[in-house]
């Protein structure tokens, strides 16, 4: 995909996480404040992005190729095991603590906020210790168990 249209669909992204207000922590956190000043706006938010998304998928699952790559990328899986949950609540506990998912906090990481800055270096550090963990259990599946003398 030409580097050109990836900027502009990331930037069509980021303008709507920023005009939606997800990007806004305190409105997120709102969101997760059921029994408290509970916002139910970014409800709306997330129900668009999936009438967007739904029909997306099936068109993607009709075509037979993309229309500006060789093939899809898609995920090869559909099993829930220790990995994907683990992430998931990693993911829900960061968004739910801070009110800042990834794809919110690179677009308002261009404002200067220290706050966002620190964010976006703890889920880079995260991102860097779950790829070296699954590296380091790669290795170790693949290495013969030691022989101990008898």
């Amino acid at each position: 995909m030409p580097l050109l249209l990836i900027f502009v669909i990331g930037a069509i992204f980021g303008l709507g996480i920023s005009v939606s207000g997800m990007a806004n922590p305190a409105k997120v956190l709102n969101f997760f404040d059921i029994a408290g000043s509970w916002d139910p706006s970014l409800a709306f938010v997330m129900g668009g992005a999936l009438a967007v998304t739904i029909p997306g998928y099936w068109w993607v699952f009709r075509r037979g190729r993309p229309v500006l790559e060789a093939s899809f990328t898609l995920p090869g899986t559909r099993l829930i095991d220790r990995k994907l949950v683990l992430g998931s609540v990693t993911f829900g506990l960061g968004w739910g603590l801070a009110g800042f998912c990834p794809g919110a906090a690179l677009p308002v990481l261009s404002t200067g906020n220290s706050d966002v800055a620190i964010f976006v270096l703890a889920m880079l550090a995260g991102v860097f210790v779950a790829r070296w963990a699954i590296a380091r259990q790669a290795r170790l599946s693949a290495s013969p168990p030691e022989q101990t003398p008898s």
